[in-house]
C-alpha cells in the first residue's frame, strides 16, 4: 500500500520544521555562549586593556576608583603598558559558582612564572528572549603604594608620576603590572615591578635609591679639592683639616704636604636624606727639620694617615659636600 502523495508533502514540511527548529536551538546555544556568554565578556574585557582603552574596561568591568587614588594608571599608554608583560593570556570556561553567577578564571604567564586572576560574573537578565546578559560583580579597584626616597616623582609604566611627599597610591586595573623606576643625575634605583592579580591591593612597592657614577664622581671631586687645598697650606697643622704633624724642631726649606691616599667614598639614603661614610685616606709630609741641640739636619718623609666626616645636601641640580672635622 503506497503514502499518499500529500501525506508525504506533509511529512517532509514537518521535517523540515523540525531539523529548522534543531538547527536554531543550536544557533542560538553557539550565540549565546560565544558572543553572550561570561566568557565573551572577560574578553571584551581583557581587549580593552590591551588597547589602553581605561574608559571601555571600567565600564566593562563596573567598577569605580579608589577615593583618593590616583587614575594615572587607568588609560593610554600606562595601561598598555601594565598589561603588555603577561604573556599567553588565557580565558578559561566559567565555573558555576551558583545562584546566576559564575567565575572566570584567566590564565597567563609573567616573567616565566604562570598566574591565574578569577573574574566573577552574575547573569542579569535575557535579551531577545533568548541571550543571557552577564555582568562583572563590580566593585572598587585595587591600588597599589609607590614610594621613591627623598624625591617627589619617578617613572611608572613608563609614564611620568607624582609622588607627593615621595609617596603615591595608585589605581590599576587586574590582571595588570606595575613596574617603576627612577633615574636622575645624581640617584637612581634598578625598576621593580608588582603584579596586581585581584581586587585586593598588592604589597607596596618601595624604590630604594642608590648614587650614579656622576653623584660619586662630584662629592670625590669636592673632597680632593678641599684635601688639596690642605696640602697647600705648608704647614705642620693646616687650618681646619685632618692632617698635622705634631714636631718640636723647626724646619729647614718648609714644608711640603701631597695626598698619598684619597678617601674612598661611600653614600647611602636613609630616612633623614644621604650620608657620606667615614672618609680614611693617607698624606706624606716632607721636609727638613733641624735638632735644636746639635743642629743637625735630618729629611723627613713620612705619611700621615687621617680619618673625617662630611655632610651632605644633594639637590636635583647640585651637590654640597661640607667636611667636618673633629679638633
Amino acid at each position: 500500500m503506497s503514502t499518499p502523495p500529500a501525506l508525504k508533502v506533509a511529512a517532509g514540511w514537518l521535517l523540515g520544521l523540525v531539523l529548522l527548529g534543531a538547527g536554531s536551538l543550536t544557533a542560538v546555544t553557539l550565540l549565546n555562549n560565544r558572543m553572550y556568554g561570561p566568557e565573551h565578556q572577560v574578553g571584551l574585557y581583557l581587549d580593552a586593556l590591551r588597547d589602553g582603552d581605561g574608559g571601555r574596561a571600567l565600564g566593562l568591568l563596573d567598577a569605580s576608583v579608589p577615593e583618593g587614588a590616583n587614575p594615572a594608571l587607568l588609560d593610554g599608554d600606562a595601561l598598555r603598558g601594565a598589561v603588555a608583560p603577561l604573556q599567553d593570556l588565557e580565558v578559561g570556561p566559567a565555573r558555576d559558582a551558583g545562584a546566576d553567577r559564575v567565575e572566570v578564571p584567566v590564565s597567563y604567564s609573567l616573567a616565566g612564572t604562570g598566574h591565574t586572576t578569577v573574574l566573577p560574573l552574575h547573569r542579569t537578565g535575557r535579551e531577545w528572549l533568548f541571550f543571557d546578559v552577564w555582568r562583572f560583580e563590580g566593585g572598587v579597584l585595587p591600588a597599589a603604594e609607590v614610594s621613591v626616597a627623598h624625591d617627589v616623582g619617578a617613572t611608572v609604566n613608563g609614564i611620568a608620576v607624582g609622588l607627593p611627599g615621595g609617596t603615591a597610591t595608585l589605581a590599576s586595573f587586574y590582571p595588570a603590572t606595575i613596574e617603576v623606576e627612577y633615574t636622575r643625575t645624581y640617584f637612581a634605583a634598578p625598576a621593580q615591578q608588582i603584579l596586581v592579580d585581584s581586587p585586593a591591593p598588592p604589597e607596596p612597592l618601595s624604590l630604594l635609591t642608590e648614587a650614579t657614577p656622576e653623584l660619586d664622581r662630584a662629592v670625590e671631586e669636592q673632597l680632593h679639592g678641599f684635601l688639596d687645598d690642605c696640602a697647600a697650606q705648608g704647614v705642620f697643622q693646616p687650618t681646619g683639616c685632618p692632617f698635622n704633624y705634631p714636631t718640636t724642631e723647626r724646619t729647614v726649606g718648609g714644608v711640603r704636604w701631597s695626598i698619598q691616599e684619597y678617601p674612598a667614598t661611600s653614600i647611602t639614603a636613609t630616612a633623614d636624606g644621604y650620608v657620606i661614610g667615614p672618609l680614611e685616606g693617607v698624606a706624606r709630609i716632607d721636609t727638613e727639620l733641624r735638632d735644636f741641640f746639635s743642629g743637625a739636619v735630618r729629611p723627613i718623609s713620612e705619611p700621615v694617615p687621617f680619618e673625617f666626616g662630611a655632610e651632605l645636601l644633594v639637590t636635583q641640580d647640585d651637590v654640597v659636600v661640607t667636611p667636618v672635622v673633629r679638633p
